[in-house]
């Protein structure tokens, strides 16, 4: 008697990667770095971004999935992401009660000033209740803010943990995400202001 091919049936499932995979939307699962979330979004992105192309600039491909999300700004207005297309973006994402955070302060702010016009500052405030968020957020000059006390912003790029950087070269690509040094993250927007 012959008996099944079961374990070439398992084999399979695990090299299709079919356990545990998420539902469409869903996002990373509890533990998933930054890095594996950005890669699931830009697969989702890159299947929905045929499907359901959004607005273009002229002669322009569609915008890309990066740049599919909105903030809210301490005045309470909107700001969406395809403001920054076409031009190199950092995304600094903070919390107020880190110190890691608040040392970061001085450069973020010198590199958007140093830079206005060249590379988007976007400061996205979260992991904690909105007054605290914008009660240091006014002291952060330079920079666009958003308040993100919901984590939206955080979820869309993968972020899980204060102080992260995601920065974007012109076409959207991300070009580093994580932790920076301050030296780090002025050579690389030195770099992109090229």
């Amino acid at each position: 008697m012959r008996r099944p091919a079961v374990p070439l049936i398992l084999l399979a499932l695990l090299l299709g990667g079919c356990a545990g995979s998420p539902e469409p939307g869903a996002g990373p699962g509890p533990g998933a770095s930054p890095s594996a979330a950005a890669s699931s979004e830009a697969a989702e992105g890159a299947a929905s971004s045929s499907e359901a192309p959004g607005p273009t600039p002229e002669g322009a491909g569609p915008v890309p999935e990066v740049y599919a999300f909105t903030g809210t700004t301490p005045d309470g207005a909107t700001f969406s992401g395809e403001e920054l297309v076409g031009n190199p973006a950092v995304l600094w994402f903070w919390a107020p009660w880190c110190p890691t955070c608040r040392s970061q302060i001085p450069t973020v702010t010198a590199l958007a000033e140093e830079f206005d016009g060249e590379v988007a500052v976007v400061a996205v405030g979260g992991l904690d209740g909105e007054d605290a968020i914008l009660d240091l957020a006014g002291d952060i000059p330079h920079v666009v803010h958003l308040v993100d006390d919901e984590g939206s912003v955080w979820r869309h790029f993968g972020v899980t943990q204060q102080s992260t950087y995601t920065v974007l070269d012109a076409h959207g690509e991300v070009v580093s995400e994580g932790y920076l040094s301050d030296g780090d993250i002025s050579a690389l927007v030195a770099d992109l202001a090229g």
